[in-house]
């Protein structure tokens, strides 16, 4: 079986660019922080951005946020369907880890009061899930992968959701490193399999199905949007 098939079945949606304003000053004041940030990593083959899955997540959560303040930032990483090579892919896969956790590091150190969400889709389910765990994965050394989240930097990740997320059954396949989710983000991550879904609900010995591409649209995403704004905490009363 080849994951070459899976792209003809997803789609993708480009995350449109915010423009910069340019000011007279000579430095540019830093914007201000968001009460929550979404850390999506997209799906393969998607364009750049947060991919069609992660738009429909970022959609979601900005409607139940209750008008708090809500900034995105889609990981930068090639999403690339380079399976047979497991070098190549792994290492680009790494790439998305390293850059989701300099991120994540980065905004717990200059917002500290902004809540993080970590995300992601199929592939971007893999880096999303490695950037939670506290140690190489077996077979992999250490050196080759960035250090794991601290814990005081891990309590800034009120969740992490990841959908489609390729179980063990599909990595043994391609002799990929089985992913295990950290104990600092074990009782905070939900991870959403659409039933009939071989890419993620251990089913082996088939083409990728059609299910793997409804998360945008089955109400996973609302769900998902739901578990995260749980965790976050409550909205400020307003005032008198």
């Amino acid at each position: 079986m080849t994951l070459r098939h899976l792209p003809r079945l997803l789609g993708a949606a480009a995350l449109s660019a915010g423009a910069l304003l340019c000011t007279t000053s000579t430095a540019s004041a830093a914007p201000p922080c968001a009460d929550v940030e979404a850390v999506f990593a997209r799906g393969t083959n998607e364009a750049p951005g947060v991919g069609g899955v992660g738009q429909s997540f970022v959609d979601a959560l900005r409607a139940q946020l209750d008008g708090r303040t809500l900034d995105v930032y889609p990981v930068d990483y090639p999403a690339s369907d380079d399976f047979g090579n497991r070098e190549v892919f792994a290492g680009k896969v790494i790439e998305g880890v390293r850059n989701a956790g300099d991120h994540v590091r980065a905004t717990a150190a200059n917002c500290p009061n902004t809540k993080i969400v970590l995300g992601g889709y199929s592939q971007g389910a893999i880096v999303a899930g490695f950037v939670t765990a506290n140690q190489a994965p077996a077979g992999v050394p250490a050196s080759a992968v960035p250090q794991p989240l601290p814990a005081d930097v891990a309590d800034h990740v009120a969740a992490v959701t990841l959908f489609g997320n390729p179980s063990p059954q599909f990595l043994q396949q391609y002799d990929a490193p089985q992913l295990t989710i950290g104990p600092n983000f074990v009782d905070k991550t939900l991870q959403l399999c659409a039933p009939g879904d071989t890419i993620c609900d251990g089913s082996t010995g088939g083409q990728p199905t059609f299910a793997h591409a409804t998360y945008g649209f089955n109400g996973m995403t609302s769900e998902a949007a739901a578990y995260a704004v749980g965790r976050i905490a409550p909205a400020p009363a307003p005032a008198a």
